[in-house]
Parts: C-alpha cells; sequence; structure tokens
C-alpha cells in the first residue's frame, strides 16, 4: 500500500470519487470548496473527478432508458447540482420533478435535459460534460461506461435476477453479481484520472447497486489497483433494508474486495456517533440499523486498511453524512501518516 504526505499545498490534489446515488453525490459537495481552494485551505484539490455507476433502472432514469434507449441520467444528475457553483436557480431547476400523473409526472428537469442533450450531441458522455459546464461545475463527471450496461445478480438458489431495482430487495440472497455485457468498456478520460489520482474514494452509497457496479466495469479495479493514489474506502451509516441486512463495517469492505481483491485500501472511514433514539426508532421500523458503532469492526484495521474513526453525522433528520465532516476527513487521511488520521 502507498502512504501519500502532502505537507506542501502549493500543489492541489488530484482527486477521484467513485460510486453513485445520495452518498456520491453528498460526498461531492463537501469537496468542491476545496477545488482551486489554493492558500485559502491548509490542503486544496487541483482535479475532482467522480466516475458514477450508470446501472440504474427505477424512476424517471429507469423511464427514460426504456423509452429513449439511453442511459439513466439520475446519479449523474444528482453529482453534476452537488459540484455546481450555482447552488440557487440553476440547482433548483436541475432537481426540479414534475408534478402529476401525465407522461411529465415524477420526471425531473434534469433528467429530461440531459436525455435532449444526448439527443442532441449522439453521445451521451459529451451530453454529460456540456450539462457541468452550463451548470458551472466544480469537477468532472464521467459515467462508469458508455455501453448499455444492466446489472445481474446469481442468486444463492441458482436463479438469475437482472436489474438494479429488484438486486437492491435481495441483498441476502446474492451469491454473484456481474454485469451485462460483462466485457463494457470504461471512458478513456475516466482511466486516465484513476492513473493520475493522489486520492480515490470508494463510497458511501448502496453496497450491491451503487458501489460495486463501477469497479465491475473492465479494468476499472485493475486501474485503482495500479495508481499510487490513497485508497479510502467509505463505510455506509445504516443498513438498507434489502440489500445489506444484518452486514457490518467489515462485511462492506469484504464484499468490495471480493469483486477487487487487487485494491488495497488505505483508510476506511467509519462513523463512530449513535443517531438519536428518534431515528434508531424510526430506522428500525424501517428494517435498518445503524453501521459501526456496536462493536462490528476491529479497532484498528479491516482487510489491513487503518480505520478513521469520526463523528461524521448530518444535524437534520434524517441520517445523512455531514458534506463538510465527511470532506475534512477524508482530505486527512490524504495529508496524514496512517497513525495521526484519526478523526475525534
Amino acid at each position: 500500500m502507498k502512504h501519500h504526505i502532502f505537507s506542501d499545498n502549493s500543489a492541489g490534489l488530484k482527486f477521484v470519487a467513485i460510486g453513485g446515488g445520495n452518498g456520491l453525490s453528498t460526498l461531492l459537495s463537501g469537496l468542491k470548496r476545496f477545488v482551486d481552494a489554493g492558500s485559502a485551505e491548509p490542503v486544496w484539490i487541483e482535479n475532482l473527478s467522480a466516475i458514477v455507476a450508470v446501472s440504474d433502472d427505477g424512476g424517471s432514469s429507469g423511464r427514460i432508458r426504456d423509452e429513449l434507449q439511453m442511459l439513466p441520467p439520475g446519479d449523474i444528475r444528482n453529482c453534476m447540482v452537488a459540484l455546481s457553483e450555482d447552488s440557487q436557480t440553476l440547482s433548483r431547476l436541475f432537481k426540479h420533478r414534475f408534478r402529476g400523473d401525465g407522461d411529465l409526472g415524477g420526471h425531473s428537469f434534469g433528467n429530461l435535459f440531459l436525455a435532449a442533450l444526448t439527443e442532441v450531441t449522439g453521445d451521451f458522455a459529451e451530453a454529460v460534460k456540456l450539462s457541468s459546464e452550463i451548470l458551472a461545475s466544480k469537477g468532472h463527471i464521467y459515467p462508469a461506461t458508455v455501453a448499455d450496461v444492466r446489472l445481474a445478480a446469481e442468486l444463492k438458489d441458482g436463479k438469475t435476477v437482472r436489474g438494479e431495482t429488484k438486486i437492491g430487495h435481495v441483498g441476502p440472497m446474492i451469491k454473484r453479481l456481474f454485469l451485462e455485457p460483462a466485457d463494457c468498456q470504461p471512458l478513456p478520460e475516466a482511466l486516465a484520472a484513476i492513473a493520475a489520482a493522489d486520492v480515490i474514494t470508494v463510497g458511501p452509497g448502496s453496497l450491491f447497486t451503487s458501489l460495486i457496479p463501477p469497479i465491475l466495469v473492465e479494468g476499472v479495479s485493475k486501474a485503482i489497483a495500479a495508481s499510487n493514489a490513497v485508497k479510502i474506502f467509505i463505510c455506509n451509516l445504516m443498513t438498507q433494508p434489502g440489500e445489506t441486512d444484518g452486514l457490518s463495517s467489515r462485511s462492506h469492505l469484504e464484499l468490495v474486495r471480493q469483486y477487487a481483491p487487487e485494491i488495497d485500501f488505505d483508510y476506511v472511514i467509519v462513523n463512530d456517533h449513535p443517531i438519536s433514539e428518534k431515528q434508531l426508532e424510526k430506522y428500525a421500523s424501517e428494517g435498518a440499523e445503524q453501521i459501526g458503532v456496536h462493536g462490528s469492526i476491529s479497532p484498528k484495521t479491516i482487510e489491513g486498511a487503518e480505520i478513521v474513526y469520526g463523528n461524521l453525522l448530518d444535524d437534520g433528520e434524517m441520517v445523512r453524512h455531514d458534506p463538510e465532516r465527511l470532506a475534512q476527513v477524508v482530505l486527512l487521511c490524504a495529508i496524514q501518516p496512517r497513525e495521526a488520521a484519526v478523526a475525534r
């Protein structure tokens, strides 16, 4: 494993974040204030790239995918909004979801905008790039692949389930995840970002449907393993009913490494602050439990990676990572020796 210590902030970090869903956009929204911060911050980011899962098949994204035969735009849109310098009008517009039961009902404007731009340009990746420019996004956003990829799972009983929406409900029964087609290729720009990175993160996000799919794309896990970057796994705060029931922090990382054994993570970031009693009752009623605060992890390492503990909770009613706290802990891991990177 390689451990970088950046004592000179004259050069910014090259940062790659991998994942999907709300977890990735939360991390990006916290990191963006460090982009091009220069002397204003002890550590800053010169180049920020997100590599985003594109196997979604539910909601507005799923409908657009089926009707227009294009990649699902939802997670990409969330990342663009998270990185947008304009946090007001344009961001609100891209997040706006149409009401009603008609053809537009349930669609978000941002998804439709990406769909339209994809038809105009004939290229989903180019549409993402242009949309990011319109939003003045402070980073690069790359779909994990531009192939029409679908997520599939072989279950322990021998059956095969296809589609991210269905897979999210059969987590404990999964024997093996795979992509169809299996030989889908990543964008060259994404591989170049990984090769040049000083820091690479995986997570937070839905384990089977947001974190593992991007590293299943051919060549991605090998590129991560070959990179000299500090590699960080960010653990989720809660289990997800139907997907990660009963899984500990250790189990999350072990499953990621099951699909990408060549990746040696340097750090695992784990929240160790308990949620409120009210939140505990609410989530328990939905079948979810908190991860990382009940002795489910070893005190120092998981799979050879050093555990970094901290209070990473947002102050809102929902259990979410606080974007700024999370970003600060991630960057602390990048600039400190292993033993010093403990966020208390």
